[in-house]
């Protein structure tokens, strides 16, 4: 009894706060237990929810192919807030939380604006904390900027559970290569495109003009930008444009630019994404998918919660007043009460 209470006691005190990790696993190439979850603050939109499938949908697809048919999206719960209505198909969650989300829907930091990120704290090959997607990103056509939610959903994924990093580089967009020319920070060097100013934009249609060379930095002007041209044969890689149609793959040890001066060569001494990817935990033991079929598409659960009871059945016998029991019983019960909104105690005596 008193070795039970004090175990009892560890586990509310110590390990219920802190489980903060994600409920994603990997089981036969299959991802099961992923959780997007809508902040509170988000307005009722049916529609959010469709394009959350969709988005999901199509992800699955590319990133079965990007990873040479290793994994996809199998089972996914959309976490639906307690300030929406509740609706029949709505189903009661069993361990899924905003807290242990992957992908959070929430109104945009002002850092970010509408671009999706991912949180990443830790090195090279080390998982992230979680996808943010703002709701005007999922409800708005954004085609021409990012490419289609769900290459971006990829892209954001590798960042999550691979903790690799993006090969554009948005502060150093130039750099001089090891032949003396004057390159674009991307991978792989096989995409080509143009340099230009941006003169004047109405609309979709601007005007430019071709970029002028710094004499001081040996690089082209502060306002360049590389342009990749729209029709491509390079298939790599998703870490720099996934927008682009023939852009299928992630950068591997042949195609990889050590040269960039982008997030992935310096976090990650230079290898390739796709080294990274397949040294992690899911790859390790993961081999392709035999025969030609594509992955069956994923399948979707709407969670929504209610005001949720715990019921507590104490002992209040003379047994409880050995070595002060009874007092670790009302501490244990004050955590509780401070975790959970209501709390009904049942006292038996025995």
């Amino acid at each position: 009894m008193v070795l039970s209470l004090y175990v009892v006691l560890f586990l509310a005190l110590h390990l219920l706060p802190g489980v903060k990790s994600s409920m994603a696993n990997l089981n036969n190439n299959g991802y099961d237990g992923i959780v997007i979850a809508i902040n509170p603050g988000v307005p009722e939109d049916e529609k959010l929810i469709q394009n959350i499938k969709e988005m999901v949908t199509e992800a699955s697809t590319y990133l079965f192919h990007a990873t040479k048919r290793r994994v996809y999206f199998r089972n996914v719960s959309i976490l639906i807030p307690n300030t929406w209505k509740s609706k029949s198909e709505y189903s009661m969650p069993k361990q899924e939380s905003y807290d242990q989300a992957d992908v959070i829907v929430a109104n945009p930091y002002l850092k970010y604006g509408d671009d999706p990120y991912t949180l990443q704290y830790g090195q090279c090959g080390e998982k992230g904390q979680y996808i943010h997607f703002t709701p005007n990103f999922l409800l708005t056509n954004n085609l021409p900027i990012y490419g289609s939610r769900g290459r971006v959903f990829v892209h954001e994924w590798a960042h999550l559970r691979w903790g690799i990093f993006d090969e554009y580089n948005v502060d150093r967009p130039f750099y001089i290569s090891s032949r003396n020319t004057i390159e674009a920070t991307r991978c792989s060097t096989h995409i080509t495109g143009i340099n230009v100013v941006f003169k004047e934009c109405q609309g979709s249609s601007c005007i430019t003009r071709p970029c002028r060379r710094d004499s001081q930095t040996g690089l082209y002007e502060a306002k360049c930008t590389f342009i990749p041209e729209k029709s491509q044969t390079a298939r790599d890689s998703i870490m720099f444009v996934q927008s682009l149609d023939s852009v299928t793959e992630f950068c591997t040890a042949k195609t990889h630019n050590t040269e960039a001066p982008n997030l992935q060569n310096k976090m990650c001494s230079s290898r390739s994404t796709w080294d990274v990817i397949m040294d992690s935990d899911d790859f390790r033991n993961a081999s392709p998918m035999k025969g030609t079929d594509p992955p069956p598409h994923p399948t979707f659960s709407l969670l929504k919660s209610k005001q949720r009871v715990v019921c507590l059945v104490l002992d209040k016998s003379g047994s409880m007043t050995i070595f002060f029991l009874i007092h670790l019983l009302f501490i244990i019960i004050m955590f509780l009460f401070a975790k959970f909104l209501k709390i009904i105690l049942i006292s038996l005596k025995s």
